[in-house]
């Protein structure tokens, strides 16, 4: 009986939930008390059996709260936090032509994935090396072009309205 009543309270909260993490894990649960095996349930969500015996785990020892996850840690940094003060040195004091790359003046989060590969041999994506400028409290800015030619005093002077 306190079986079907507790599969009464997953079933509940699986028509409230809109967050897919959380209907994932109480549908584990709601499989595990019909009785399905591990395996089975691993094939259905393509996780891995240990992770299934840890959400069955963590029901079975503090209930549905255990389920629920306020954030996602993500993976760990790549670089140590001598080589992010480094990277940012060279991102503050130096330009991409001073360490080989043919752009001459502006930094680039395409730039600086290809440094962090070739410098310290990880692959970043660039939402990942975005994530990091913003981790070292640095900020992402796109280049504006100046005309080399332009006249100064023009371009300081208002427009003329007519």
């Amino acid at each position: 009986m306190e079986n079907k009543d507790a599969l009464t309270e997953v079933e509940k909260r699986l028509r409230s939930t809109k967050d897919r993490r959380m209907y994932e894990r109480l549908q584990t649960i709601r499989l595990h008390f019909m009785e399905m095996p591990v395996k089975e349930i691993a094939v259905i969500f393509c996780r891995s059996e240990k992770t299934i015996r840890s959400y069955i785990h963590a029901y079975e020892t503090e209930g549905l709260a255990a389920l629920s996850m306020s954030f996602s840690p993500g993976r760990s940094t790549r670089l140590t936090l001598e080589q992010r003060e480094e990277l940012k040195q060279v991102i503050v004091n130096r330009v991409p032509a001073d360490v080989g790359f043919t752009s001459k003046f502006n930094w680039t989060l395409q730039i600086i994935v290809d440094y962090i590969e070739r410098v310290y041999g990880h692959s970043y994506s660039l939402r990942g090396v975005s994530k990091l400028m913003e981790r070292m409290n640095m900020s992402f800015t796109k280049p504006t072009c100046t005309l080399a030619a332009a006249d100064p005093i023009k371009q300081c002077a208002p427009a003329n309205l007519v």
